[in-house]
């Protein structure tokens, strides 16, 4: 194990839009913050294919090109990275300490956690070869892309309905496929569901595989089990939405920082956690809107939050 010596002013965990927008924020107020990559430099964003809803970008941009110019930017104003993962923290007294995978010991006056969430998937390899073809976990993302097509949901509970009525904007149908019998949404958005003429219900069923179009080599159906009769079936849609849930990144911080129920970091007075010193932003603490512009936003808000931290010390 090395400690890395003189504690840095300002260290940001996770390299998304949360992180990088920080990073060139706290770059350019001369906080001269180190970015700990993570294992997925430039979070879930880099997973998709088309981003058509970020301002500034009229004709569209790929997630992966646009996490490039931000980390560009970050990097003009003198931000550094180290691509690595964290794997301890000690919030308990400053300057904080942050232990990295390869043994490496950083300290910093202030932390901003932009971990992100991580999108539950169903597990295949099919379904992680086609992300960015035809699987996506964000509706609100990718909907557009798929006008006058017909598509799945998987999930039975809020946010597979959600998905599913908003696909519905878009699509020509949607077909909610859901390993039960019955719904687990609360009751008003199971009645908009099962009202609504474009959405139908495909009842004890589970994605065994996702099938690609040998032309496009995109999503082209789907291979489903009845869990009842073990019966197999090929079922044909152009699109498939996981939507069986998010798990924000912050096992870490188990224990050290006040969290919700299901894992978010809770936040107050914009950014601020429950350890002074310490600032969350993005999906790791936003289970509600988890879009790239609001990360961005709020990860605006960490760094002027941490310089005015500092800045009063």
């Amino acid at each position: 194990m090395t400690d890395n010596g003189t504690p840095n002013k300002l260290i940001i965990i996770g390299s998304g839009p949360a992180g990088l927008t920080a990073a060139i924020y706290a770059a350019r107020s001369q906080l001269h913050p180190l970015v700990i990559d993570g294992m997925q430099p430039g979070g879930q964003l880099t997973t998709t294919s088309d981003v058509e809803n970020f301002p500034g970008f009229a004709r569209g941009i790929s997630g992966p090109e646009l996490m490039n110019i931000m980390r560009e930017q970050a990097e003009r104003f003198g931000t550094e990275f180290e691509f690595d993962e964290v794997t301890e923290v000690d919030l308990s007294k400053r300057p904080f300490a942050i232990t990295l995978s390869g043994g490496d010991v950083y300290r910093a006056d202030a932390v901003i956690i932009a971990s992100g969430a991580s999108a539950r998937y169903l597990g295949l390899e099919s379904e992680r070869r086609l992300i960015g073809k035809g699987v996506s976990a964000c509706a609100t993302c990718d909907g557009f892309f798929f006008k006058g097509k017909e598509i799945a949901v998987v999930g039975g509970g809020d946010s597979a309905l959600e998905e599913a009525i908003y696909l519905t904007h878009f699509a020509s149908k949607v077909s909610v496929i859901h390993r039960r019998d019955a719904l687990r949404g609360s009751l008003i958005m199971q009645k908009r569901a099962l009202t609504n003429e474009k959405i139908v219900f495909v009842w004890n069923s589970v994605v065994e595989d996702v099938l690609a179009n040998p032309e496009t080599g995109k999503v082209g159906g789907l291979r489903l089990k009845n869990v009842k009769d073990g019966g197999i079936t090929e079922y044909p849609v152009e699109g498939l939405f996981v939507a069986i849930g998010h798990d924000p990144n912050t096992k870490v911080f188990a224990g050290q920082l006040d969290m919700d129920q299901k894992g978010y970091i809770v936040t107050h007075d914009g950014t601020k956690t429950s350890v002074p010193g310490v600032f969350a932003a993005g999906d790791v603490q936003d289970h509600v809107y988890r879009q790239a512009i609001t990360a961005a936003g709020s990860g605006c808000m960490a760094a002027i939050d941490a310089e005015r931290f500092l800045g009063e010390e």
